[in-house]
Order: structure tokens, then C-alpha cells, then sequence
């Protein structure tokens, strides 16, 4: 396999609707979907070569984007302040109930997958968000949001109309934020005219409601391509630690969609009690061929989608394990080689490998316990660049003009209510 990494950086605030939220509100994703990255390159795909669809029976067209033994799509999650690609918390992680993660003080994080000690009066999750190893730290990261109020108008009019003015709610990725999203590719012409296809142009829109201002994003850095042999997603080779363990630990860097024996999307995390193995067990079992038995697991489900925009309509929703999802299996009369630890890792399990889902990892983290704290500020978002005379006095006069206006509409608020009781205390009088 052939490796492509790039950066993604959100000029405007970008919309990857999930399914959280109410009817009338868009909730975006906390990462850029892999899916969408690949509809992103196929627009560009189309365009270069004249089209107005694709020829699904073509081979290059199903090499590069509707094969998963070919070409992944791996989402794009935030990248940290030394230039990181950042993974899901795994929900194996636990801290005290009442331990709060600020930038004065970190929090002591236990890794149940290892170990369930009882140093923990009230264990809780430590939360959705991403994180990495930095300067023998592991820092804890978040994507900064935005939320915008739009109302619903006539087309023609540019206003709401009887019958209209329905309010909506749309939380996004706010902008100026970096990702680095990763291109997997069976063979190095695949991974050339992908690379040929991002270095177009680095003007880039993703996400929905383009038109309305989401959307623009610029492509950077898009590396030379890489063989597998020298990249891991987790940044971690596979050496006598990772293969010579006594249970097999099994982490989820992706939502991962399985279905059962019968065809079905299934969600069931593995378990002893069941008498047929779990999805996940015998997907493990395809690659691993060894025995291994469910010991505990620590995971959470959700749902996905997607939108197909030659039908102009949502993909049908379908319940998937949460990336972050952690399981633990006991070894049976075999041990793991880093031959089976690179299968899966590289080539992934389950359905829609090819936009990113069923990213995995195996026997990844062995620190029973540690701290969690938050990463530097960069000076750059702390303090505002201004750099001339000028910039100082435009920003003195815009603040003092602010102060003026706050000032009038207190006193006028003041004067209203002033007035009001003077004419309650009149009328009290007469």
C-alpha cells in the first residue's frame, strides 16, 4: 500500500452533518469524514476529465473510489499544535467523577482496558474528543465550534414569506482550524493521480450548505507518497511489545460497521455469555486464525449516514460500534504476529472501509495510568497580530466606539425603567 498525507484547513465554517441534534438543527461531525473527502476528489476527477458521471464499469473509476482493497479514505481529524494527526479518546479511559481538565491543572486518567484498580471512588469517561503524545505528554484536544441562527426564505423574495420563516440551528467546525486527513492506495499509479487530483487547485469546499457561506477549505502540505512499511496510523511500530502481550486488545480509530450471520447491522459488542461469536469476533477470527475469547470491553454506539449527490438524497442510516470502542480478548494456544497486527491495521474491517470506517488497532496503548492535560496555547490564537501604528489606533477607536455604544444603551435602559417608576409613583400619588 501507498500512503498520502495532506492538511485540510477550514477557511469557513464546515458543515458534516451527523444525526445529532433536533429536526430543525444540523450538528456537525467533530472530524472531517473520509466519505467526504472522496466526493470531494471525485468532483475533481469528473471535472478533469469532462464528465457528467462516472462509468462505475471502469476499472481506474473503481480502483480509486468504490473499492476498499484499493483505496481508503481516511477521515480527517485535528491536527495538533506540533503538526500531529490527533486519534479518538478511547473509551477505555476513565478519570474521578468530579475531576475537571483545565489549563492550570491535568487530570490522572486510568486505562481500564489494562487494569480496573480501585483507585477510582466514581470513574467517568473522559469524554468525546482527540489526543496525542507530545514531548512525553499526552495532551487532550477539542475542535473549536460555531453555531449560526438561519430563518427559511423565498428564493426570489431573498425574505421569509406567509407560510415560511422557519428558524434552524447549525453547528459547525468553526473555521481556521487544521486537519490532516490520510489517502491509502493499493499501488503507486493509483496513489499518483490521486495526489495529481489534490494538487489542482487548494481551494476546496466540503460539507453542506455551500451557498449559505460553509463550506471552503484549503488543501497544504500534501506529502510525497509514502510506502506503508514506513507509516502507521498510530505512530507506533509493530515490535516484540505489541505482539507479545497476554490478551489482545483491539481499539476502534473509526466508526465500524458490522452485520451478523443472518445479514443484518449489528452492533453487539462481544461477550462470553453468547453463544455465536459477535460480528467484530468473527471478523477478528478471519485474519487472526486463532482462538480468542471476549474479556471486557469498553464501547459505545452510534449512527451513520451519508448523502449521494447524483440522487440528490440522504444514504440510508445504519447503527455502527463508536470509534474509541475498546475490546479485550483473551488468547487461546496462540500468539499474534506483526504480520496479522499489519493486516488489520492497514486494510481495516467491515463495511465502507473505502470512506474510512472500520479503522482498528491492535494492542496500542500500555499505560495503566497517566495524566491528561491540555496542549499550550499557540501565540498566534492568543494574542492578535498587530504589527503597525496604525492597526493599534484603528483597534483603540473601534474598542472606544464599542465602550460609547454599550454606555448609551445602559443609560437609555436605565432611562426607561427611571421613567417607568417615576410614572408608577405619579399615578400612586394623584
Amino acid at each position: 500500500m501507498k500512503v498520502i498525507t495532506f492538511l485540510l484547513r477550514t477557511q469557513q465554517p464546515l458543515l458534516a452533518t451527523s444525526f445529532e441534534g433536533d429536526p430543525n438543527s444540523d450538528v456537525s461531525y467533530s472530524y472531517i469524514p473520509g466519505s467526504m473527502i472522496r466526493g470531494a476528489v471525485i468532483g475533481r476527477y469528473m471535472k478533469q476529465h469532462g464528465l457528467s458521471e462516472l462509468d462505475l464499469a471502469k476499472d481506474e473509476v473503481k480502483r480509486l473510489f468504490f473499492d476498499g482493497n484499493s483505496t481508503c479514505y481516511l477521515n480527517g481529524y485535528l491536527q495538533s499544535n506540533e503538526g500531529k494527526r490527533t486519534l479518538p479518546i478511547p473509551r477505555s479511559w476513565f478519570k474521578e467523577k468530579n475531576a475537571e481538565l483545565t489549563d492550570e491543572s491535568p487530570v490522572r486518567v486510568y486505562d481500564f482496558s489494562l487494569d480496573r484498580g480501585d483507585e477510582l471512588e466514581n470513574p467517568k469517561f473522559v469524554g468525546e474528543g482527540f489526543w496525542t503524545t507530545e514531548r512525553g505528554s499526552i495532551n487532550y484536544y477539542t475542535e473549536k465550534r460555531r453555531i449560526n441562527i438561519h430563518n427559511q426564505r423565498d428564493r426570489k423574495k431573498g425574505r421569509s414569506t406567509q407560510g415560511e420563516g422557519e428558524i434552524f440551528r447549525y453547528e459547525a467546525i468553526d473555521s481556521e482550524q487544521t486537519f490532516q486527513a490520510v489517502i491509502l492506495c493499493s499501488s503507486e499509479t493509483d496513489a499518483q493521480i490521486i495526489r495529481d487530483l489534490l494538487e489542482k487547485s487548494s481551494d476546496i469546499w466540503l460539507g453542506g450548505s455551500q451557498s449559505a457561506g460553509y463550506g471552503h477549505t484549503k488543501i497544504s502540505n500534501i506529502s510525497h507518497i509514502i510506502d506503508a512499511a514506513d507509516w502507521n496510523e498510530v505512530n507506533i511500530p509493530v515490535d516484540d511489545d505489541r505482539t507479545d502481550r497476554e490478551f489482545l486488545t483491539v481499539t476502534l480509530l473509526s466508526d465500524l460497521i458490522l452485520r451478523d450471520d443472518w445479514g443484518q447491522y449489528a452492533i453487539i459488542p462481544p461477550s462470553s455469555e453468547h453463544e455465536i461469536p459477535a460480528p467484530l469476533t468473527r471478523e477478528l477470527k478471519k485474519v487472526l486464525v486463532g482462538e480468542i475469547q471476549p474479556k471486557r470491553c469498553f464501547t459505545s454506539s452510534t449512527v451513520v449516514g451519508g448523502f449521494n449527490r447524483k440522487w440528490g438524497l440522504p444514504l440510508p442510516t445504519v447503527p455502527a460500534l463508536a470509534a474509541g470502542s475498546v475490546f479485550v480478548f483473551e488468547l487461546e494456544n496462540f500468539s499474534l504476529t506483526p504480520e496479522q497486527i499489519q493486516a488489520i491495521e492497514i486494510k481495516g474491517i467491515g463495511e465502507r472501509i473505502t470512506e474510512g470506517f472500520g479503522r482498528v488497532t491492535i494492542n496500542w496503548l500500555n499505560q495503566k495510568e497517566f495524566k491528561l492535560k491540555l496542549p499550550n496555547k499557540s501565540p498566534s490564537i492568543s494574542s492578535p497580530g498587530l504589527k503597525t501604528d496604525i492597526s493599534h489606533i484603528l483597534a483603540a477607536q473601534m474598542a472606544e466606539r464599542l465602550l460609547h455604544k454599550k454606555i448609551e444603551q445602559t443609560l437609555h435602559i436605565l432611562g426607561v425603567k427611571l421613567s417607568k417608576v417615576i410614572f408608577v409613583i405619579v399615578n400612586f400619588l394623584v
